[in-house]
């Protein structure tokens, strides 16, 4: 196996070696510093027993780590021109595969029933940040991982991990945190890439929750109410809910049914946890 290489200048000249050019379009960072992948697959908790899905590879900085560690991985990356980067760094490695394709359109349940049959699912990824909410979106609904760690945009993860009340705080906060438990791992400095991003990034690690320790009566009531609570920030929470219900519910009705809750109709949604979003739209279901 001759593994990934890092550092500024032997990552310009396997690029330059092949004739590629960075594709901004698809938010291409290479990472150049090798403690990083390290770290993260140290802290990620993944062992032998593992199948992981690792999304954008990239050169393969993650990848080459990911195999020494997981008994299996799949690596999809969009990327046609890197895979042959791809196979000289993992040259030799028997237990990786490298899928051509869009992680968006792929059938993820049946990617990993044909590639890591009977295993324990999990995620670990360096995610290009233009799909990261659609993609975190996709794993975390369809169940399938135990976890999920994937280094995001620092603002992102605060957003992930954000609390009840503070700027951060919003829809996305709620949804994974009804699935899941996140929690930020360690912040990433933009000198750790090639070319360098603008912004601090941050490896954030997702815990599937034991099914049913958080089940509202009805989601698609519950994450309705969620929705429309954050949909205008600055409006009182009766005031978010009528513009989301007005057609099935009067103002005053939807007024008791705060009230109902024990809450205030003049507070903000920002200021709910997910225990009260449940118990809210409870008395809606």
């Amino acid at each position: 196996m001759s593994g990934a290489r890092f550092g500024a200048k032997a990552v310009r000249e396997q690029l330059d070696e092949h004739g590629l050019r960075v594709s901004r379009s698809l938010g291409q960072n290479f990472l150049i510093d090798p403690n990083i992948p390290e770290k993260t697959v140290r802290l990620s908790g993944i062992g032998k027993s593992c199948g992981v899905l690792e999304v954008g590879p990239g050169l393969g900085a993650l990848t080459s780590i990911l195999c020494r560690t997981a008994g299996r991985v799949t690596a999809v990356e969009i990327d046609s021109r890197l895979l042959p980067i791809l196979r000289e760094a993992l040259e030799g490695v028997d237990n990786v595969e490298i899928i051509q394709g869009d992680i968006l359109k792929t059938d993820i349940a049946g990617l990993l029933r044909d590639k890591m049959p009977g295993m324990e699912y999990h995620v670990c990824a360096n995610l290009p940040y233009n799909i990261t909410t659609p993609v975190l979106s996709t794993f975390i609904n369809s169940g399938l991982f135990e976890t999920i760690t994937v280094m995001v945009q620092r603002e992102v993860a605060r957003r992930i991990c954000a609390s009840p009340g503070s700027a951060d705080y919003g829809a996305f906060t709620v949804f994974v945190n009804y699935h899941a438990k996140p929690e930020i791992l360690f912040d990433v400095p933009p000198e750790c890439f090639l070319p360098r991003p603008e912004v601090f990034s941050s490896v954030v690690k997702i815990v599937k929750r034991p099914e049913r320790l958080l089940a509202a009566e009805d989601e698609a009531v519950f994450f309705r109410v969620v929705r429309a609570a954050f949909a205008q920030r600055r409006k009182t929470i009766l005031n978010a809910l009528f513009a989301a219900f007005h057609s099935e519910l009067q103002k005053a009705e939807i007024e008791a049914i705060i009230n109902s809750c024990g809450f205030d109709a003049r507070i903000r949604g920002e200021t709910l946890g997910i225990d009260e979003f449940m118990r809210l739209s409870a008395n809606f279901s």
